[in-house]
């Protein structure tokens, strides 16, 4: 009987098949969705791609950590972004802490330096995830492959737990990594699929106490940024993979098991990794669409006269996008974002209608009255 279960124990690990006919039209249609994306961009000004660019940033940053559950405070993320690339970074009000620093400085590193992948360089990546970081409940040890054998990702309760997976023991890891830094710096395969090997390949060395998945993404976004030419400054890939995270678990669990995976086959992981970068540019281009459409909608209302909170809702309901708050906007939700009284409120919201800048949601009426922006 085979008592092998994981890919690392196949003999032919790590030499992955895929069926690249099956998994090319699915490149060339991010490669086209990718160039829509670089033309909606082109409409931005200047400071338009630069806020874009930060905000996009920031959401890789934060979601790249919700993935692992781990919430990050995006004011904080901002700040260091803004501070790190110069862009309306504003001393007075500066939120970063030495932890979004340091993850920032990880996430530029990723991005923007195009040099040679290193063990050293992934060391200081992990280090940068680690810089303080106290909610780990267990030692971890910090820019250095883990010394123990006892790698398992489990869920469940104590006692309980199912098992998804054993990493490969702490003797294989240094060959293993650098075999896959080596592919990493000079495969000539498409990029696309070498972004998605690497990711799947390295989760399954799973070299270290803690961070890896943050670690294998970042090695997704560098393989993207220096090979692709895909600008994804623009872009972020783990807010998509967070909006289907169960999803990403179970596909990786399959890959990684020989029960499901007796050949080293990655033909569906690479299309599914393909479509993940898809969903992250469409979700990018419905961003700056509403970008394009707040901006012409404040044109519309440049000469019109509007005190701050009407302003500060306006501009709340425009980054809601279309449907703008669940339920349209109430005299209750007014309130509670301007922190008026009920009087001053409905006084507002009479004024705005009266100026055509919002109108009444119909089977609404009295107290339960809701409204919508005319765009």
């Amino acid at each position: 009987m085979n008592s092998k279960k994981w890919i690392w124990q196949h003999q032919d690990f790590p030499n992955f098949n895929y069926d690249y006919k099956e998994i090319e039209p699915m490149i060339f249609r991010l490669i086209e969705k990718s160039g829509v994306l670089k033309g909606k961009i082109s409409y931005l000004s200047d400071s338009e791609q630069d806020n874009f660019s930060v905000e996009t940033s920031l959401s890789e940053i934060v979601a790249s950590s919700q993935i692992e559950g781990i919430e990050l405070k995006r004011d904080s993320v901002r700040s260091s972004l803004q501070k790190r690339l110069n862009i309306a970074f504003n001393r007075d009000e500066d939120k970063s802490t030495k932890n979004s620093d340091s993850l920032t400085e990880l996430y530029i590193d990723s991005r923007f330096n195009q040099e040679d992948l290193s063990i050293e360089r992934l060391h200081r990546w992990h280090s940068a995830i680690f810089e303080e970081y106290s909610s780990v409940p267990y030692p971890v040890n910090k820019g250095v492959f883990r010394d123990h054998d006892d790698m398992q990702i489990v869920s469940g309760i104590i006692g309980k737990e199912k098992i998804h997976y054993i990493a490969m023991p702490q003797k294989q890891i240094v060959p293993s990594m650098q075999e896959l830094v080596e592919y990493i710096n000079s495969s000539d395969e498409n990029f696309i699929v070498k972004s998605a090997v690497a990711h799947l390949w390295f989760e399954s060395i799973h070299p270290y106490d803690d961070g890896n998945g943050r670690i294998g993404r970042a090695i997704v976004n560098y393989i993207l940024a220096k090979e692709g030419g895909l600008d994804n400054r623009y872009y972020s890939i783990s807010t998509a993979i967070n909006k289907h995270r169960q999803e990403y678990y179970d596909n990786l669990e399959k890959m990684q098991n020989l029960l499901y995976n007796s050949e080293l086959e990655l033909t569906q992981w690479i299309k599914w990794h393909t479509k993940s970068i898809e969903k992250s540019i469409d979700i990018s281009i419905d961003n700056i669409e509403q970008v394009v459409q707040k901006t012409k909608f404040h044109d519309k209302i440049r000469h019109i006269k509007l005190n701050d909170k009407q302003r500060k809702v306006i501009n709340r309901l425009l980054d809601s996008g279309e449907g703008n708050f669940e339920g349209g906007l109430t005299n209750k939700k007014y309130r509670a974002l301007t922190k008026t009284d009920a009087i001053t409120a409905s006084r507002h919201l009479k004024d705005m209608l009266n100026k055509s800048i919002i109108k009444e949601l119909e089977g609404y009426g009295g107290r339960n009255t809701r409204y919508e922006l005319i765009l």
